[in-house]
């Protein structure tokens, strides 16, 4: 099913939940729809409604001060869009820029998306030892940029210009 982005009352992302959860949470008066999706209808016997997209809470919600966003592959084939660092291709895996055999840890800043093929062609190197250089550095994207970047990267544009310019 498809996630429904959840924003504080002060327009903060907090969370993504299932259109499920986003319509009873709405229905319950404990949100109100900021974005719906366009074709997309909730129906029962008494409702009718689009289908949410993105809710806002009604009430504020203070949130645990979150420092990192947490590392995973696939935070990593979606932070750096599903392509490759090294040709721009395709991307299905992820390497790591100094190679776990010389120390390199599962992190955001020595991890990066990359296809098949170059992974395989960068084996057990480092970008200068194998003479190839990244397109773009890894960075660490904020709590907020990493549950953005999980709606995925095609939901950006369906996103209102506030929010997408945040997540960009």
């Amino acid at each position: 099913m498809r996630d429904t982005l959840v924003l504080n009352a002060s327009f903060e992302p907090l969370s993504t939940v299932t259109l499920n959860r986003a319509v009873v949470l709405v229905l319950q008066d404990k949100a109100v729809v900021e974005q719906s999706h366009p074709e997309l209808r909730m129906r029962g016997a008494a409702v009718d409604i689009p289908a949410p997209r993105v809710i806002r809470l009604c009430r504020y919600v203070r949130v645990p001060f979150r420092r990192r966003a947490p590392w995973s592959r696939r935070g990593v084939l979606v932070r750096d869009r599903h392509r490759c660092a090294y040709c721009g291709r395709r991307a299905t895996t992820v390497d790591h820029v100094v190679p776990r055999s010389q120390g390199g840890q599962d992190t955001w800043l020595n991890t990066v998306a990359s296809c098949a093929e170059d992974n395989h062609r960068k084996a057990n190197r480092t970008p200068e030892e194998a003479g190839m250089p990244l397109l773009r550095e890894p960075f660490e994207p904020t709590p907020a940029d990493a549950m953005l970047l999980s709606l995925g990267a095609e939901d950006f544009s369906a996103l209102p210009d506030w929010l997408a310019r945040d997540a960009a």
